[in-house]
């Protein structure tokens, strides 16, 4: 924890989250015996994680340092990067209150989440915007602008005594105010003169050859899908996703043809974008989800929530036929404008077959380009890296596959072998006057969030889950005569997602053979008899079935004395 050894100056970077897979973005910078926190992402379930609602990292490392921490800076608005800030807050935000700092549009749309978590109140939010030097405690940070794939992203240069380290945040380097926002190529070339110590680089499109493509082109192929369409549109995308929504808004203007955003996630976000200027929607253009009925159906474009395959999102309910207002019908042309999130693929899938039984033409990034990617791909990787010149190179936001080949760009540019640090979560990055080095690794992993409960549900768990899912369960119920040790009532037994009958016998009268012969060879003599029994149904019972059906049920013993 020291940050000063003798008169040696000392800077720890340590990856909480983000190294290693996509999403749970979370850094801790730790210098002058304080902590900067970088960022408090989620990430969606993946597959095997049955009945978990979302994924925080683990945050235990801060926990027991909270009075050290200086402040939190969030890079950008989306969910892998704020989403873990409520829970974080809870955790952390003792009298006096942390300031949690981010651009308007990030702290908008913060503020409408801590407001439902009944945070809001107590909570400490400082507003900054490119261009702003921000000092927090030893802190010296200048805010850069970049462009993502939401507005008012940025970048973070943090002036130390030993060098600059640059936190690019989510970044793409276009040069066309048509595609939103800059990234400030001359504040990071800047950086660069005055020497940078380290830079961590956004690592997620690494794989990705040339220049991601321009927002323009996207627009233009959208203006020709929406021109052909004869009757609705309606176009699915990430609430965030101002500048496609503002794009679409012109289309349908242009086209004549109404507007209706649908979906609470995206109207909260249209409510904030528009109340700071980021979004600009005529009045007579917006129309309320109630008056698309009385309009014909070429004059009507809906621009709604639901791109992931998100199952209560208004897509979803369009597509099972369960949306109150908007009913699927032959004739619609239904757009995807965004990108698939590795893990949402089957549930994306379902819904396009759902919409196409419906009779709507759907169109999605595999047969079109309708989606722009808000991250950079290797030639503008490349230019972050000749533009900043760092010492140090540290990639990061990717999994492990994308943090080697940003290892390997690096190389390619010039930046030497050993000064190319290849962290994963956890990992302990030390800089002093001797240099810098992974010295050190620290615990971390996953925290899952269950409904309200965080943290309760872990990896045994998730196995009786999988297990329950596979094979089913077997519920036993035995009563004994307290003073005989006789059995009084069953063996009584009852099962979910498994089947007793089978074609090979009779499996329900066998298995009360295994348990009544259980029974049998342990006595009422015999010492903790109950708890005997028990283990033996569930271990003997397992074996059973697993031989005579291939299956491994969870047994569920019930035994009592009366």
């Amino acid at each position: 924890m020291t940050t000063k050894a003798g008169n040696k100056s000392m800077i720890k970077i340590i990856p909480l989250g983000g190294l290693g897979e996509i999403g749970l973005n979370m850094m801790v910078i730790e210098y002058e015996n304080q902590l900067l926190i970088i960022d408090a992402g989620l990430m969606f379930p993946e597959e095997y994680m049955l009945g978990i609602d979302i994924v925080i990292p683990d945050m235990d490392y801060i926990k027991h340092r909270k009075s050290k921490v200086a402040g939190i800076i969030l890079t950008h608005a989306h969910e892998d990067h704020i989403g873990a800030l409520a829970y974080l807050l809870k955790e952390i935000n003792v009298p006096p209150r942390i300031v949690t700092y981010g651009t308007p549009f990030t702290l908008g749309i913060v503020r409408h989440k801590l407001e439902e978590k009944e945070l809001l109140a107590h909570t400490q939010l400082c507003e900054v915007k490119p261009g702003d030097r921000v000092v927090v405690g030893p802190f010296d940070m200048d805010i850069i602008e970049v462009s993502h794939s939401v507005v008012d992203g940025i970048g973070i240069a943090i002036r130390t005594k030993l060098g600059i380290i640059v936190h690019t945040g989510d970044f793409k380097i276009n040069h066309s105010h048509e595609d939103g926002s800059i990234t400030d190529v001359g504040k990071f070339a800047r950086c660069g003169e005055e020497g940078v110590l380290a830079l961590l680089s956004d690592s997620t499109n690494v794989e990705k050859k040339g220049y991601t493509i321009s927002d323009k082109l996207v627009a233009e192929t959208l203006e020709k899908i929406i021109e052909k369409s004869k009757n609705r549109i309606i176009v699915a995308l990430f609430a965030s996703s101002i500048i496609r929504i503002q794009q679409i808004v012109e289309i349908a203007k242009a086209k004549n043809r109404k507007v209706v955003f649908n979906g609470r996630s995206i109207e909260v976000g249209v409510k904030i974008a528009r109340s700071l200027g980021h979004l600009t929607v005529d009045d007579d253009l917006e129309i309320g989800i109630g008056e698309v009925s009385r309009l014909p159906d070429n004059q009507v474009l809906i621009i709604t929530t639901g791109s992931q395959g998100e199952p209560m999102s208004a897509l979803a309910r369009m597509a099972s036929g369960m949306h109150k207002q908007i009913k699927i019908k032959k004739g619609d042309t239904v757009i995807l404008s965004s990108k698939f999130i590795p893990g949402n693929e089957k549930a994306i899938a379902k819904i396009i077959n759902q919409l196409f039984r419906r009779g709507a033409d759907v169109i999605y990034e595999k047969i079109s380009d309708i989606h722009v990617s808000g991250h950079a791909f290797q030639e503008e990787l490349k230019l972050m890296l000749n533009l900043t010149r760092p010492k140090y190179f540290i990639p990061i936001h990717g999994e492990y596959r994308h943090l080697t080949l940003h290892a390997q760009l690096a190389g390619q540019v010039g930046i030497a072998e050993e000064n190319i640090l290849l962290a994963e979560n956890g990992y302990v990055i030390h800089f002093d006057e001797e240099g810098g080095r992974i010295k050190s690794q620290i615990p971390t992993g996953r925290i899952l969030i269950d409904g309200k409960g965080v943290g309760d549900v872990g990896k045994s768990i998730l196995k009786e889950r999988r297990a329950l899912s596979e094979d089913g369960f077997v519920a036993v119920t035995l009563a004994f005569d307290e003073e005989t040790g006789i059995i009084v009532y069953g063996p009584e037994i009852v099962s979910r997602g498994f089947v007793f009958e089978t074609e090979t016998g009779y499996l329900l009268e066998d298995a009360i053979c295994v348990i009544l012969e259980i029974v049998e060879d342990i006595g009422p003599e015999a010492s903790n008899r109950l708890e005997k029994i028990k283990q033996r149904l569930q271990t003997d019972l397992r074996k059973y079935f697993s031989f005579a059906i291939k299956r491994r049920p969870l047994i569920l013993p019930f035994i009592l004395e009366v």
